[in-house]
């Protein structure tokens, strides 16, 4: 199912709840808005859900998967921002209730998501009436940009093999693999490069004893010399 939409269960807002820091601070009213309007929403591997052209979703709770959020360069090159695990919170898919949010942002799922989705009319209602929703949307913003500030700082002042090996640990830290299947494309795309540039510089670290390479995989085997690269 794309885009499926489930009613959640009560056992499930405990959840929620610990992952919502503003609740206590909401009156018995706003809470029975809030419940009202929390839907389970699942998407498909490869799913765009949210993009330019498309409305304003809501806010995001991550309970399974994997999200990918991303802009558009001039000439169509793919910038990942930064990517959602499950407990995270999307913010920017809410983003037209946020003032001075002025670019667009892509959102993908990179494996089979399910989250829960709160809808956007009832979020900007409570966090016009209620400061505490108010800062928790501009604070999660805030933490998020850091990462995107990140983002920038590796585009813009690091060389390309430090950049990919802070990828390729990256992904043997959240896998807790040194076999990591993925491919040139799609390191492509995490990285904000293109994929003969990825390609060449795996050659490199391939030539000199740091990792090997098959189809649609990288397998890790000198992760000492990858950490020296950084």
């Amino acid at each position: 199912m794309i885009g499926g939409l489930i009613m959640i269960e009560l056992d499930e807002l405990t959840y929620i709840r610990s992952r919502l820091d503003f609740w206590d601070k909401l009156s018995d009213s706003e809470i029975n808005m809030l419940e009202n309007n929390i839907i389970k929403v699942s998407y498909n591997i490869g799913f765009n859900l949210h993009s330019t052209d498309s409305e304003c979703l809501g806010v995001l709770l991550i309970k399974s998967g994997g999200l990918r959020v991303y802009i558009l360069s001039e000439d169509g090159r793919e910038v990942t921002l930064y990517r959602l695990s499950p407990g995270d919170i999307c913010v920017l898919s809410a983003s037209c209730i946020l003032n001075n949010i002025t670019f667009d942002v892509h959102i993908y799922a990179e494996i089979d998501t399910d989250a829960y989705l709160i809808n956007i009319g009832a979020f900007s209602k409570l966090s016009n009436q209620n400061v505490y929703v108010e800062n928790f949307a501009y604070r999660n913003t805030i933490e998020r940009f850091s990462d995107v500030m990140w983002a920038m700082e590796q585009i813009l002042f690091m060389s390309f093999d430090k950049r990919l090996a802070i990828f390729l640990l990256d992904e043997m830290s959240k896998t807790n693999s040194t076999e990591l299947h993925i491919t040139q494309e799609q390191i492509a795309k995490y990285i904000g490069s293109a994929r003969e540039v990825v390609s060449r510089m795996l050659k490199v670290f391939q030539s000199d004893g740091i990792l090997e390479q098959s189809r649609g995989s990288i397998h890790i085997i000198d992760k000492e010399k990858l950490r020296k690269l950084i």
